[in-house]
C-alpha cells in the first residue's frame, strides 16, 4: 500500500530536482495541474496511469524508490535499467517481437516487465 504523504514528499522531490513547477510537471507528464494538487496535499491517491507518465517522462525516477521509498533517485543507471535476465529461457527476442498486436490497426506501446528482485525493464516502441 503506498503512504500517500511519503510519496507527495518524493513527488516533490522530483519536481524539485528537475527545477520544474507543480504545473510545468503536470504540462511535461501530461495530466492537469490540479491532479498534481491533489496529489500533493494528499487529498487524492496516484493513479496507475499518472505513475507510468511520470516514469516514461522522467526515466531517472525508479518505479519502486516513487512508490514506497526503496532505491535511489535520481537511478545509478539514469536511464532505464539493464537486466541481464532473458525474457525467455529459450529466446532472446525483444518483447515487442514476443507479442502480436491483437488488432492490425492497433499498435503496443509499451511493455513494463516486473522481477520479483524488485527491479523492472521499460520497453516503449
Amino acid at each position: 500500500m503506498i503512504n500517500n504523504e511519503d510519496f507527495a514528499k518524493r513527488l516533490q522531490i522530483v519536481i524539485n530536482y528537475y527545477g520544474e513547477t507543480a504545473s510545468s510537471f503536470a504540462e511535461k507528464i501530461g495530466v492537469q495541474r490540479s491532479s498534481i494538487s491533489h496529489i500533493l496535499s494528499g487529498r487524492n491517491k496516484p493513479s496507475l496511469e499518472f505513475v507510468l507518465k511520470t516514469l516514461s517522462s522522467f526515466p531517472e525516477v525508479e518505479l519502486y524508490w516513487l512508490l514506497n521509498g526503496t532505491g535511489s533517485f535520481p537511478s545509478e543507471a539514469g536511464s532505464e535499467k539493464e537486466i541481464n535476465t532473458p525474457i525467455d529461457s529459450h529466446s532472446k527476442t525483444a518483447p515487442e517481437k514476443l507479442i502480436q498486436a491483437p488488432d492490425e490497426n492497433k499498435e503496443i506501446e509499451r511493455i513494463i516487465i516486473f522481477y520479483s528482485d524488485g527491479s523492472f525493464k521499460n520497453f516503449q516502441n
